[in-house]
């Protein structure tokens, strides 16, 4: 019981943020991430030894894909964030705060596939082998997917949208 103490309870923060971007609400990744860790608890003895961090992920991706699908038939129910406040709360920079935002908006855009491989490796800081255990696909899938997600961000990013990017310039005489 240490061992699962020791191994797991330093990536709960990493599951939430990982099942948070995925969900896109708190709650519902909240709830995620407690069933994952009910199952994990339930299921420690027959993890995989080598690494019980990305056996950890898998069982997180899964139930979030679960969950996502089930959602998709009965709709998306849209949860404000909650924002720091306090005197400890960091501002952002009107240009960092407008460049998350449209980070973040483009991730949505992406299929599930590409913001699973983005978030894996460029949040998480999984390696390769390790997002190709908890996607179960193979590390060369991983490598091209990471390739094409990074490519359509990219896109993404730079799409004119209304109120962002170059305004249309009219000459007035």
């Amino acid at each position: 019981m240490d061992d699962l103490i020791t191994q797991v309870e330093p990536m709960i923060p990493a599951l939430r943020r990982y099942a948070r971007s995925l969900c896109g609400d708190t709650e519902t990744a909240d709830d995620i991430v407690q069933d994952c860790l009910e199952k994990v608890v339930a299921n420690w003895s027959l993890r995989r030894a080598d690494n019980a961090r990305s056996w950890v992920f898998s069982i997180l991706h899964n139930l979030a894909i679960n969950k996502l699908k089930r959602r998709s038939r009965w709709g998306r129910q849209v949860q404000l964030e909650d924002m720091p406040t306090g005197s400890d709360a960091r501002q952002a920079s009107q240009d960092e705060t407008l460049f998350s935002k449209e980070v973040l908006a483009a991730l949505e855009f992406l299929p599930e596939d590409h913001r699973s491989i983005l978030l894996l490796i460029s949040v998480e800081g999984l390696t390769y082998s390790e997002a190709a255990e908890v996607l179960a696909v193979p590390v060369g899938t991983v490598m091209s997917r990471l390739s094409r997600a990074r490519e359509n961000l990219r896109t993404q990013l730079e799409k004119p949208r209304a109120g962002r990017g170059h305004p249309n310039l009219v000459r007035v005489k």
